[in-house]
């Protein structure tokens, strides 16, 4: 009897064992409570977070709606029933979301100097009711721009606060959930600005279950590599990926092996040896995790490999823009068509990555499938890379196209092409959240109804978009959606620099413009993390009115971006058509940039560029950059010329060249003061340089 009992006990006993379950606090405010979600019980984080873990894990929601983490804030957490309910859970994994509560003007600024000293507070009061747990504290969930306090305070005390936590961590010991990074991409997931609705807390509950339980999915690479692909020679290569954690990850090239380990977040990065320019190679990233038996040995192993064959090492460029970048060479004048097409025959070491969009931004209404997958960032087919031949040069940009191939007629070496370019799309639409959110805030509200963004490109767009019932539907024209949808995936693949052919949509409002370019150029930049060359085109020329200022202000804004160039294409502008069918040559001025400023070479890289004038005697004396061998392009006299001694007041003048500078005047101004070139929006403007390179649009007023 003894016996039959004490067996009874055991088996009891080792039952309850295996039915034990791992218990997990969620500890927050209303995000993590639910506040605004339709059947918060079901639809919450926590509840969608147990799941996913499933019958194994026991999930509870200490959420209070309102909580700040500091002690003196105005409804204090620590003071709460969840919070001892929490305590009394005693949870096996404690996942801590709080913090925007104290953005408020009650908190924050009055009770800042306290918040880690009560945040470690928090975390050690855990422990002490499990010493064996384990605490993750997270950043904060976006605040989107809609938010009623985000420009008197919220925004600055949010990135304060953000940063703040990440020291927190260190300090504390805890892990680190990134709570924001999976919803500051879809502000449509906020609806108030500040609460996600069902889909947004299911990709938080996604988020925290893969760092809960290492699983990311297995071995996975950034979109941009594939077969065929060009990596960028002589410098650092930092190959990045994601697996599942503590998997140890091994990267082999061209006699080099790179060894590291997956970090918790599920990232890994290892950073190659510069290489020279050659290839093919094969590129292998291996993963392994291995299986332990019940003592703690090692028993099997599971890995991953991913073989990338036909690997190049050269010159990578990403090419982007609106319409006429993304113009193709197909569409190309007949004779420049088959000059292209003649040389991809001939498959040179190029390689193409095409991103195409799914959708282009033609006048029809969108039905409701396109714009939910709009909404999901899914905007561009997937995109592999190729080898050159005539079918897939034919299908490319012929500005990109033809700056590839005289790089790679010049330096003899493999050159990588990303073409990312879309029709219509304002420079809004490619800068990163965060700059517009600090640097121009104003152009992310109501952007449809915003007169910053042109009425041609918000016209389309309401066309697009009309079925939708959505008031926070995504489009592609929207201040930052490019960059989140097709330039942020790209930003972990090292490339040389960018060439860039956009502005027709911004062309109505020079000052917005001016605003905007700069704030690109320095969001890409500061996203790749180096200060890497940017060439772009002056727009052409064309009957609309504004063409005459926004050229002269490209010119202008030369001299305010470091590391930068200018392509002048006015003399190859149409005054019917906005997309003229000879791009070669824009290409190639494109190219003469690079290869004069980023390589060295002793090449011209550009027409003549006004830089001084000198008023004597009646007449202007115009100095110009890269004036060796001034001349006219058609052996006619100077024209296009003018002259005047106030402002709006400018009449045409005679000119001609004088010992390397133009001489301009006009009998009837004796007192010149102002003069300008290639002032009409379509312009017959005729000077250029010994390399028949054009002069740009210019005043000599700025």
């Amino acid at each position: 009897m003894k016996k039959t009992l004490l067996l009874l006990c055991l088996l009891l006993c080792t039952t309850a064992y295996a039915q034990k379950k791992i218990k997990v606090a969620c500890v927050g405010n209303s995000v993590t409570y639910g506040a605004g979600i339709e059947n918060r019980e079901v639809n919450s984080y926590p509840a969608q977070l147990q799941r996913m873990l499933g019958e194994d894990y026991e999930v509870m929601n200490f959420g209070k709606s309102g909580a700040t983490l500091l002690n003196k804030g105005h409804r204090p957490y620590s003071e709460q029933e969840e919070y001892r309910a929490a305590l009394d859970f005693a949870g096996d994994l404690v996942v801590i979301h709080l913090g925007l509560n104290d953005t408020d003007p009650r908190n924050w600024p009055n009770y800042r100097d306290n918040f880690v000293s009560d945040y470690l507070s928090l975390i050690e009061s855990f422990r002490k009711v499990n010493p064996e747990c384990k605490i993750w504290i997270c950043r904060m969930t976006p605040i989107a721009h809609r938010h009623p306090r985000f420009k008197s305070g919220t925004r600055d005390w949010y990135w304060q606060e953000q940063a703040t936590i990440e020291e927190i961590a260190q300090l504390g010991n805890t892990g680190l959930i990134d709570l924001q990074a999976g919803l500051y991409n879809r502000p449509d997931l906020l609806p108030d600005a500040l609460h996600p609705n069902t889909e947004g807390a299911g990709i938080l509950a996604k988020t925290i279950c893969q760092e809960l339980t290492g699983n990311y999915g297995g071995l996975q690479m950034p979109v941009t590599y594939s077969d065929n692909m060009v990596l960028q020679r002589e410098k650092s290569l930092p190959i990045t990926g994601i697996a599942n954690a503590g998997q140890k990850i091994t990267v082999q090239i061209a006699g080099q092996k790179k060894e590291t380990v997956t970090a918790p977040n599920g990232k890994w990065s290892v950073t190659l040896e510069p290489l020279q320019a050659g290839g093919p190679y094969e590129l292998t990233v291996e993963a392994v995790s291995g299986k332990t038996d019940k003592k703690g040995k090692k028993k099997t192993a599971d890995s991953q490999k991913i073989v990338y064959r036909n690997v190049l090492i050269g010159e990578v460029w990403l090419c982007s823009g609106q319409s006429n970048m993304a113009f193709r060479v197909n569409e190309l004048a007949d004779s420049q068509h088959k000059e292209l097409t003649a040389y991809a025959k001939k498959e040179p070491q190029i390689r193409l990555f095409n991103m195409v969009p799914r959708w282009f931004t033609n006048a029809e209404e969108w039905d409701e499938a396109v714009m939910d997958s709009l909404n999901r960032l899914q905007y561009y087919h997937d995109a592999q890379w190729t080898a050159c031949n005539e079918q897939t040069a034919d299908r490319f940009s012929a500005v990109a196209f033809s700056f590839g191939q005289m790089l790679s007629d010049s330096l003899q070496v493999p050159v990588g092409l990303i073409l990312n370019a879309v029709g219509g799309s304002g420079t809004e639409a490619w800068i990163d959240r965060k700059t517009l959110e600090f640097d121009f805030t104003d152009i992310l509200y109501d952007w449809m109804q915003n007169d910053f963004i042109q009425d041609w490109v918000r016209g389309r767009a309401a066309l697009n978009i009309k079925k939708s019932t959505n008031k926070l539907q995504r489009h592609p024209y929207e201040p930052c959606y490019l960059y989140e949808t097709g330039i942020r995936p790209l930003q972990q693949y090292p490339i040389k620099g960018v060439i860039w052919y956009q502005g027709e949509s911004n062309a109505q409002n020079i000052e917005t413009h001016e605003r905007l370019f700069p704030l690109l150029v320095n969001s890409w930049r500061k996203n790749w993390g180096e200060e890497f060359p940017f060439y772009y085109v002056q727009l052409s020329s064309i009957d609309r009115p504004s063409w005459t200022w926004f050229r002269n202000s490209q010119r202008r804004m030369m001299k305010e971006i470091p590391n930068c160039g200018m392509a002048v294409s006015s003399d190859r502008g149409d005054s019917l058509n906005v997309h003229p069918r000879y791009k070669r040559e824009i290409g190639e001025r494109l190219a003469r940039w690079a290869l004069n400023q980023t390589y060295g070479h002793r090449i011209t890289p550009s027409g003549p560029l006004f830089s001084s004038v000198e008023f004597k005697d009646g007449a202007a004396y115009l100095s110009f950059e890269y004036a060796d061998g001034l001349h006219t392009s058609d052996g006619e006299p100077l024209r296009t010329f003018e002259i005047a001694e106030h402002d709006g007041l400018f009449v045409p003048a005679q000119a001609k060249i004088v010992d390397g500078k133009v001489k301009i005047w006009n009998e009837k101004i004796t007192h010149p003061q102002l003069v300008r070139y290639g002032w009409q929006p379509f312009t017959r403007a005729n000077l250029v340089n010994g390399d028949e390179l054009p002069a740009s649009t210019f005043r000599s007023k700025e």
